[in-house]
């Protein structure tokens, strides 16, 4: 196999153990790598209902072929769990050296599952696997996790750590290393149940690939091109670009979504970031493009510095009403240091700044209650989640659990899917990224469809047939499926004339295998599909595929064309689309059809397939 070891490494922190196992290259044929394997394995290892939060759930680590090969942007690192935060299928992907340090340890994936005894470090050097006590680390924020690790173990090591969220359970934890974060759907905090407060990886193993020269020729042209002007603003702005033209074109969710324009935009614009703060830049592990900008604060306070994308910007900021960059600069980081998804903790600050605003009561003085604009009330709530102290351990549990805890009618105005709160794009005028999100397999989440692209653009308009619509969100899912599972930054795309056949190029110079478009594109409908599979096995019904009332039923000044009824009618063409039954399940036919009922049929119960082949410990 070129491009890949066919080994998985399984450890059991409850036990001690671990073993390898094989995985067959029809995976990687069918799948790809990366969110694609790492779906595939979380589906094979993970019962039917178990609790995300028990020893039982599997968390996963997958590779893809192209991570180590030097194209550029492919180092990402896929993280797949069962979701605290949505019950339903939680994957993210990180950029950082951990995933090349993995790969290179002759494996494709790891899956840990159990529950140490007492705080762990895994330790996983090559094929040999060690398990240290981790106690002195608790506390320690996830870049002095790492800093000590490496100190006792060697540079040599990368680390994959959690902050004192993951430790305390906060359902939207994030996992970090290299200074990512594999932030949404709560993985950080599987990581803590596990009690495995850091994983340390260093491997000397490479995978050859199929083409060595005709590789490094088409990697070196891509990287070329990386460097033009599809990635411009990347480079000189970065996504905080995004948020002066999303608040002129009116859908910047400003205040929890009460409205789609926000006042202080242009004190937190990205250009203003860019004049007044901005101290440098920095691109991920074998990345040309280098989109990674930082800022520092200049309101003369303790001097904090952050690394900052729209998304952050956006929650922190305009969603919270806060409109001094400061604020949203020391917020940004005390997220990261803390280690949880800053969309999910801006989100579920908004909800309750919009309680307190309505006199909701939610079990704590009317001064501890964080405000609309009031940024030191959220810095305050901030470290309060990290810590699940006060407030903040209602608002740990992410605004779906706080809201069906306090009811109040304030379900109405958390803004979620799935349990995963929406993201910086007020779908009220976006009506195809309305449809993706509504369906999307982790929750509401643009990263897992770019839908949002057909509605700048003049392909559709409002008026457009509902299958029309459909289609195009169904394609874009596929789209970032593909990206995703290659671990290719979706910010390439731009720098591609022909994104499935360049990459089916790269695909065939790295694996040897004779990879076309369509075969890429087949690739994408599968793992869209399996994500699917995933979650129908996991109890989700139809009923869960909608947006918050908010979005459906309200106005406020933000133009809408959603309803109840246009949803119903997006959804039912989605599913016909998709080849899914009325109540979104999947027909047999269609799995055998699209070259999944085989891969399926062969997923065994959990434990079944171990390999007796021991890995050292």
């Amino acid at each position: 196999m070129y491009g890949t070891h066919g080994r998985l490494l399984r450890v059991d922190l409850t036990t001690g153990t671990s073993g390898s196992e094989p995985i067959p290259e029809i995976v990687f044929e069918r799948l790809l790598g990366g969110i694609g394997l790492a779906s595939y394995l979380l589906l094979r290892c993970c019962p039917a209902g178990v609790e995300p939060l028990s020893p039982e759930n599997p968390l996963v680590f997958a590779t893809s072929p192209f991570v180590g090969t030097g194209i550029t942007t492919a180092s990402k690192l896929a993280v797949a769990a069962k979701s605290p935060q949505t019950g339903v299928i939680g994957d993210s992907l990180s950029s950082s050296y951990l995933a090349i340090a993995l790969k290179r340890t002759g494996f494709d994936a790891l899956v840990v599952t159990g529950r140490a005894p007492e705080p762990t470090l895994l330790v996983v050097d090559d094929d040999r696997v060690t398990f240290r006590p981790a106690g002195r680390l608790m506390g320690l924020d996830p870049a002095a996790t790492a800093e000590a690790v490496r100190g006792d173990m060697g540079a040599g090591f990368r680390v994959a750590a959690i902050g004192v969220a993951g430790e305390n359970g906060v359902r939207y934890a994030a996992i970090s290393n290299d200074g990512r974060l594999a932030g949404r759907t709560g993985a950080g905090a599987v990581m803590g149940s596990k009690n495995l407060k850091a994983i340390a990886v260093r491997g000397s193993r490479g995978a050859p690939v199929a083409d060595p020269k005709g590789l490094a020729t088409a990697a070196r042209g891509l990287a070329e091109r990386s460097l033009g002007a599809g990635t411009a603003k990347y480079r000189e702005v970065g996504t905080a670009a995004n948020l002066a033209f999303f608040d002129r074109m009116g859908v910047l969710p400003t205040r929890n979504f009460q409205a789609g324009s926000f006042s202080g935009a242009e004190a937190i614009s990205g250009e203003t970031l860019l004049l007044d703060h901005h101290t440098d830049k920095h691109g991920c592990a074998a990345c040309t493009v280098g989109c990674e900008h930082r800022y520092r604060t200049r309101d003369g306070g303790p001097a904090t510095e952050a690394r900052l994308e729209y998304e952050t910007l956006f929650a922190l900021g305009s969603l919270c009403g806060i409109a001094d960059p400061n604020v949203v600069l020391r917020a940004a980081a005390r997220c990261d240091a803390l280690g949880i998804d800053a969309i999910t903790t801006g989100a579920t600050i908004a909800w309750a700044m919009e309680c307190a605003e309505r006199g909701v009561e939610l079990g704590v003085p009317t001064a501890d209650l964080p405000r609309f604009g009031d940024g030191a009330s959220l810095l305050a709530t901030i470290e309060a989640i990290g810590t699940r102290s006060g407030l903040g351990d209602l608002l740990a549990e992410g605004s779906r659990r706080a809201s069906a805890i306090v009811g109040q009618g304030s379900e109405s105005w958390a803004m979620h899917v799935k349990g995963l709160e929406l993201p910086g794009y007020d779908p009220r005028k976006l009506q195809t990224l309305a449809l993706g999100l509504a369906v999307g397999t982790r929750g509401a989440c643009h990263n897992r469809s770019s839908a949002y692209e057909v509605d700048f653009s003049d392909r559709l308009d409002r008026r457009s047939e509902a299958t029309a619509r459909a289609s195009a969100a169904a394609t874009a899912e596929d789209q970032a499926a593909v990206l995703d599972s290659l671990t290719l930054c979706k910010f390439l795309r731009h720098a591609l004339v022909d994104l499935h056949g360049e990459s089916a190029a790269l695909h065939t110079l790295v694996t040897g295998r004779p990879t076309s478009a369509d075969d890429l594109r087949r690739a994408g409908e599968r793992i869209s599909n399996l994500k699917k599979l995933f979650n129908i096995r996991q109890g989700w019904t139809r009923a869960e595929d909608t947006l918050p009332p908010r979005v459906l039923t309200e106005n406020d000044g933000t133009p809408t064309h959603l309803s109840r009824p246009w949803l119903d009618e997006m959804v039912d063409a989605y599913y016909g689309v998709r080849g899914w039954d009325e109540d979104g399940t999947i027909p047999a036919a269609h799995l055998e059809r699209i070259g999944l009922a085989d891969l399926v049929a062969e997923i065994q119960p959990v434990g079944t397939q171990r390999s007796t082949a021991p890995v050292a410990v």
